[in-house]
């Protein structure tokens, strides 16, 4: 069965920070959030403190004090939504800053197959994928879209941790008929899906409405994938209407190779429409770095979303996907950490290494005294372009929330703190700079500043700027606490 939120009412009192709409950030200060047994955001208040919230909220709720749980944010320290991760490879996770000297299809060879390959031994995989879900709720991760492997039951396994450690999840049965190594493929299409099919069969068994684990259609992607297996997932997602993911467009030799694998295609992302794999608005496609313009027009009539992965997309220089570009197409952009592609299991990482891609788009080649080689695959940008393509740091924090919850199909359920929404959030804590800069005691940054992490604040910042220091200076050691559904499930200090 599910796993169940929390038991009692719950009340939250402080600032709450959370983007409204791309490039906007809303700042709730003294505010209340009322959140119900079952997760659910009922009342949103503010200005508001406790004895308000009893004396006005309680009664319109039919709420008792002795049945709500209180949760106060101290001076410094604020709520943000839950981070969405609309792309990792858990049993990768050993492999987090491996990546050798080579690109993407030699990496895949070297260190990939053969550690996902490992993971069929349990023992190995509980290891792996505890630690792993672990991480990235300590990074404040409440929601993750999951790659498994093509073991059954490896995977059957992580979506069990998930839903035990209480983490939103979609988990997927990874299926490729080629390209890997004989020992990590699956026998053929019709096995592909079946062994599909026992995944979701799994899944349905421990959450059955899914509320917070759900199956995902995962083809590889397209090269590992004959066009009768992505035909037989086609099929698969026509009859159960479950979400997909996969990746596009990640690397140009990729691109290239799918041109050779599927020559009756216009274009990579055809290969899946051509397949039934884009329609129905809950595809996930990781990376697309090198799509044309015609592809971008397909991915966003059908309504797919692009899993953005800055990381991994320059650990393995597959190149500097066009954030803006895909925004303004109407196309749907969440953040993937990738892992192990990419380096940290922190989407706060992805969002301040989003920005400074961005920033390298922004950056015409000739200010430099170098010519940039034609890119075949869209447009070459213009001035206009190139000024438009930074991100802002309110930007990336709504691909981080609202924008990954509109890409893995939850923007109804969680993103932000409006009442009608699930409770997947995190308590975030800076660390103050008392006065005399803590030389009283040695260098030490104060008492309890120490555990509010790494990022310094000395009174006189902005909000604004205190989120800015926080996107490029935090880490886990500022997430305090996270809760999914109303139910507490990290925690850095006593609850």
């Amino acid at each position: 069965m599910a796993a169940s939120p929390s038991q009692k009412n719950q009340l939250f009192l402080g600032l709450f920070i959370h983007s409204i709409r791309l490039g906007e950030l809303q700042y709730l200060h003294d505010a209340a959030v009322c959140v119900d047994k079952g997760g659910k955001i009922v009342a949103v208040e503010l200005p508001c403190d406790q004895e308000k919230a009893e004396d006005k909220l309680y009664p319109s709720l039919g709420w008792t004090p002795g049945d709500v749980l209180v949760t106060a944010a101290k001076d410094g320290q604020f709520f943000f939504p839950g981070f969405v991760d609309t792309h990792l490879h858990a049993p990768q996770y050993p492999n987090v800053g491996i990546f050798g000297k080579s690109t993407l299809l030699d990496w895949l060879n070297t260190y990939t197959f053969p550690m996902e390959a490992s993971m069929a031994e349990l023992p190995r995989a509980r290891r792996v994928y505890a630690r792993c879900v672990r991480r990235t709720l300590a990074h404040g991760t409440t929601t993750a879209a999951y790659f498994a492997t093509i073991d059954v039951a490896a995977t059957n396994l992580l979506a069990d941790l998930c839903l035990a450690a209480g983490q939103r999840a979609f988990v997927g049965r990874v299926c490729m008929d080629r390209l890997g190594p004989e020992y990590y493929l699956d026998a053929s299409p019709a096995a592909a899906a079946a062994a599909a099919r026992a995944s979701i069969d799994h899944i349905r068994t421990i959450d059955p409405g899914f509320a917070l684990v759900s199956p995902v259609l995962t083809p590889r992607f397209a090269p590992a994938c004959s066009a009768a297996a992505l035909a037989e997932l086609g099929a698969l997602r026509r009859e159960t209407g479950l979400p997909v993911q996969t990746h596009v467009s990640e690397n140009a030799d990729e691109v290239a190779l799918v041109a050779r694998l599927f020559p009756g295609h216009a274009s990579y992302a055809e290969v899946y429409d051509a397949h039934g794999l884009l329609e129905g608005g809950r595809t996930i496609l990781a990376h697309a770095v090198h799509l044309t313009d015609a592809e971008a027009d397909l991915v966003a009539r059908r309504r797919a979303g692009v899993a953005h992965c800055p990381c991994s997309n320059t650990a393995l220089t597959s190149g500097e996907a066009p954030v803006r570009w895909l925004l303004d197409k109407g196309i749907a952009v969440g953040l993937g950490t990738d892992m192990s592609g990419g380096y940290s299991p922190s989407v706060l990482e992805a969002a301040r290494q989003t920005v400074l891609v961005s920033n390298h788009l922004a950056m015409p080649a000739a200010a430099a005294g170098v010519e940039r080689a034609p890119d075949s695959h869209r447009q070459p940008p213009d001035d206009n372009e190139r000024a438009r393509a930074k991100l802002s740091v309110e930007e990336v924090l709504h691909l981080a929330t609202r924008g990954g919850a509109e890409v893995v199909g939850l923007s109804d359920r969680v993103g932000g703190f409006e009442a009608g929404k699930e409770w997947d959030a995190q308590l975030i804590g800076l660390a103050a700079v008392p006065d005399g800069g803590g030389e009283e005691d040695g260098g030490r940054a104060g008492a309890g500043a120490a555990d509010e992490g790494n990022v310094d604040v000395f009174g006189w910042e902005t909000w604004e700027d205190r989120v800015a220091k926080w996107v490029f200076g935090g880490d886990d050691r500022n997430v305090r606490k996270v809760w999914v559904r109303g139910r507490l499930v990290h925690s850095r200090s006593p609850s």
